[in-house]
């Protein structure tokens, strides 16, 4: 970001310096107080269980100025800056250094499942042909995403950002601080049903990240989703659709597979041309048609795009393939939904050779939908052919038994991630793959270091 005094900020956030040299130089902005230094405005965050107003002294030592919702001690010659709220200050704080960069392309990404892999595919693709900034991590929260605007650079041509929403209403302050000029939308599925009730919200919700959209806006949408699909041209900005169906503008054609990569035709009307990707599932290829559609808009030649596109990684945590000598783990333990859980059986049944184990652990914020969602994941394994199944969690008890009514015939449920390793530990057979996944909430990553630490 660009440098700021601190009397600026103050006036930015409608604060009151409250003492210290209005001089001060703010290199950085930080919500985190481990990472405070010389230079960096402390921004403590007033939480549920921890306010880090606590932790501002420390960082005061550390050579930085503070945000504050209180008054300062008295004789302090530090830069105190008085605000109302410190999370909204910040984000007016990240509204305004994003909007001093009006050159920069900046692409939001948002939707069910997958904004953080279609975020590092969107990456990939313009990471040769431009120099780009991405969420770091899953950074796409009000807190998270409105730091990310602080990563900003001048050198930055373009900016592929994560946006997540779970309420009424976080979408459009996230899209206040943002401001996309473009945005991918890769489905609307269950997650955080419980909130916002139905489908129908959710889509109306993620559809807010078009809020400030010019006369050159384009939204990306998956033409697959069923809800999604139904936008298609009935905006009053340019939509773009992508997915396996040929009705979409960008689809694929002749996808294969080998080792652990996937090939395919894009085409675009009378255009073909055969990418590869170091993914595997029509998923990915779903993340790489979008990719490629935004990395063409931005005016990138496709050899640059697939040049960048073989540069993708899984982020931590996401289908992180691990070969562990006579066993492989799928580690998707980051989150789950129905959605994603049936897409990442999908890919275990793909990279399996010998027996596939799937290990999954309840799927949290589905209010009323629960018991049928995770009843459908079991009758969907099941029909997958899937070998044996271990579930972790009271939720998916209803996993088990969708699974074991659909004629698997190899399932156990267990009260705690320990139970299950232990009892996995005993089945794992040579050349077995194990999936293991679970909501945030359920630390299945948990599971995935013992595999890890004990089939070294």
């Amino acid at each position: 970001m660009k440098p700021l005094k601190a009397e600026k900020i103050a006036e930015i956030t409608g604060g009151e310096l409250l003492c210290g040299d209005p001089d001060t130089i703010i290199t950085n902005i930080q919500y985190d107080s481990r990472s405070v230094g010389e230079g960096s405005l402390f921004v403590p965050i007033k939480g549920e269980k921890v306010d880090a107003h606590k932790f501002i002294g420390q960082c005061l030592v550390n050579g930085a100025a503070t945000l504050t919702q209180y008054d300062a001690p008295e004789g302090s010659d530090k830069p105190y800056i008085k605000v109302k709220d410190t999370l909204a200050a910040m984000q007016e704080l990240a509204a305004f250094v994003r909007s001093g960069f009006g050159g920069l392309r900046l692409v939001g990404v948002t939707g069910s499942v997958g904004k953080t892999s279609t975020k590092e595919m969107i990456a990939a693709a313009l990471s040769v042909g431009l120099d780009v900034m991405k969420t770091q991590g899953n950074k796409n929260s009000q807190i998270g995403m409105a730091s990310t605007m602080f990563d900003i650079g001048c050198e930055n041509e373009a900016a592929v950002i994560e946006m997540g929403m779970s309420e009424f209403g976080e979408m459009d302050k996230l899209a206040d601080i943002a401001r996309p000029d473009y945005a991918v939308i890769t489905n609307i599925g269950k997650a955080h049903i419980e909130n916002l009730r139905t489908q129908a919200n959710i889509m109306s919700e993620k559809l807010r990240i078009t809020k400030h959209f010019g006369k050159d806006g384009i939204l990306f949408l998956n033409g697959d989703d069923e809800n999604l699909c139904t936008l298609y041209g009935k905006l009053p900005f340019r939509t773009v659709s992508f997915g396996l169906g040929e009705g979409n503008d960008y689809y694929a054609e002749d996808i294969s597979e080998e080792g652990f990569s996937t090939s395919f035709d894009c085409v675009t009307g009378e255009k073909k041309v055969r990418f590869s990707i170091p993914a595997l599932g029509v998923h990915s290829v779903r993340n790489a048609l979008a990719a490629i559609a935004v990395g063409r808009t931005l005016e990138l030649d496709d050899e640059i795009i697939q040049k960048g596109l073989l540069t993708y990684k899984n982020a931590p945590m996401r289908q992180q393939i691990i070969s562990l000598g006579k066993i492989t783990v799928i580690d998707d333990s980051y989150n789950a939904s129905p959605e994603a859980t049936k897409v990442s059986l999908d890919v275990l049944k793909s990279v399996s050779k010998g027996e596939s184990i799937a290990v999954l652990a309840d799927m949290l914020e589905l209010g009323e939908q629960a018991q049928s969602e995770h009843y459908g994941v079991g009758a969907y394994l099941a029909g997958k052919g899937i070998d044996k199944l271990v579930t972790v969690g009271p939720l998916s008890e209803n996993t088990a038994k969708g699974a074991a009514e659909g004629g698997c015939k190899n399932v156990r449920s267990f009260a705690d991630n320990n139970e299950a390793y232990e009892y996995l530990r005993d089945i794992l057979t040579d050349g077995c793959t194990v999936l293991v996944k679970g909501s945030r909430g359920m630390h299945t990553e948990e599971i995935v270091k013992k595999l890890v630490e004990n089939n070294k």
